[in-house]
């Protein structure tokens, strides 16, 4: 009888411990879980942080268009009205005061257009009392993760007063953006502007001081890319190109350069949103392409692509299937010119799959 017991307490001594282990391990499995979920996480900027770093590369660029398209698709997914405008508010300190007013503008016409249906957000508090110069002083001091000072700010000691009191004072006080949104919109509006390197690795790095990861800056970064290529092209974007919008993969416009008949070179400006293209297609007189913004890439049928870059030129003979668009991460302009215009008719032929756009934009360029 004795041995029975011992026997069955020796089967439930394992047991429980069988299930202790098992337990132990899904409770470590689950923790694991948890901690690469976060890390995951905060490896990704939020939607509202996108959207935030997409408005301010625009605004930054002077790109009217896109910043109302990127202010629009940000409101729809729940940022507030009050957070964009402190971010339209701060585009003057970096990049003028006619930036920030055109913006501002331009977003008075996106929220009377969308007839008040947006939700405002909270005001920000009042400011800290006692003098700017002070709490900026000390704001600054916080973000640099140390203070600020050198020769520059000796030779204009203006600035250093300007800095300290009005941006890091009065606007960065400013409490409905915290201090890493704040970077965030900065560091896009200076990846937006040329010449200004020096200030954007410096912005960069008091973003990181202030919780931006290495992951997130590359997709502030790349988010400006997109937005300033749009606008590097010296034409004109014109209109949605709504005509032919059943020939592409994608948002695309079109600005017809000249068109007088007498002349017979019929010119035309065409942007594509980045992954855009045509259908493949063909041209009974031929065609020139020029490309002038972003990257983009022309295919001939069952020939490598080419990656078009602004300076490029592509000369399409009569009745060779092709298509050309934008590249995965750039909007990409070229002009369009026609060829043999009294006698030239389009043939437009299927779409290039995703498969086959993958695959050609992916792939080794064709040197």
């Amino acid at each position: 009888m004795r041995n029975s017991i011992r026997t069955m307490d020796c089967y439930l001594f394992r047991a429980v411990n069988i299930f202790a282990r098992f337990a132990l391990f899904l409770l470590l499995a689950i923790i694991i879980s948890n901690i690469s979920e976060a890390k995951i996480m905060g490896e990704e900027l939020s939607q509202k942080e996108k959207h935030i770093a997409e408005v301010s590369s625009y605004a930054a660029a002077g790109d009217i268009d896109g910043l109302k398209v990127a202010l629009s698709k940000g409101l729809d997914v729940g940022v507030k009205v009050n957070e964009f405008k402190e971010v339209l508010v701060q585009l003057y300190a970096y990049c003028g005061f006619p930036r920030s007013l055109n913006a501002i503008s331009a977003f008075m016409e996106v929220l009377n257009a969308r007839g008040g249906k947006d939700e405002l957000g909270p005001l920000p508090s009042a400011l800290p009392s006692g003098k700017s110069i002070d709490f900026g002083t000390e704001n600054q001091t916080k973000l640099v993760g140390m203070k600020v000072k050198g020769s520059l700010f000796d030779f204009a000691p203006a600035i250093d007063e300007y800095l300290k009191a009005h941006l890091f004072g009065d606007i960065f006080s400013r409490d409905n953006l915290d201090w890493k949104t704040r970077e965030i919109a900065t560091i896009a509006m200076l990846a937006s502007m040329k010449g200004v390197d020096s200030q954007l690795n410096s912005h960069i790095a008091i973003g990181k001081h202030n919780g931006l990861s290495d992951a997130q800056v590359g997709e502030i970064l790349k988010i400006a890319s997109r937005a300033s290529s749009k606008s590097e092209s010296p034409f004109a974007l014109g209109k949605p190109n709504d005509a032919y919008s059943k020939y592409f993969s994608g948002k695309s416009w079109l600005a017809v350069l000249a068109s007088d008949k007498k002349l017979g070179v019929p010119v035309a400006n065409v942007t594509f949103e980045p992954s855009c293209r045509n259908n493949w297609h063909s041209h009974t007189g031929g065609q020139i392409l020029i490309a002038v913004g972003g990257v983009g890439y022309y295919q001939e049928r069952g020939k490598p692509a080419r990656r078009l870059c602004p300076g490029d030129v592509v000369e399409i003979a009569p009745n060779v299937e092709h298509w050309h668009g934008a590249a995965p991460d750039s909007f990409f302009s070229h002009l369009a010119i026609e060829c043999n215009p009294q006698s030239n008719k389009n043939t437009w032929l299927e779409p290039v799959s995703d498969a086959d756009y993958k695959k050609a934009t992916s792939a080794k360029e064709e040197q």
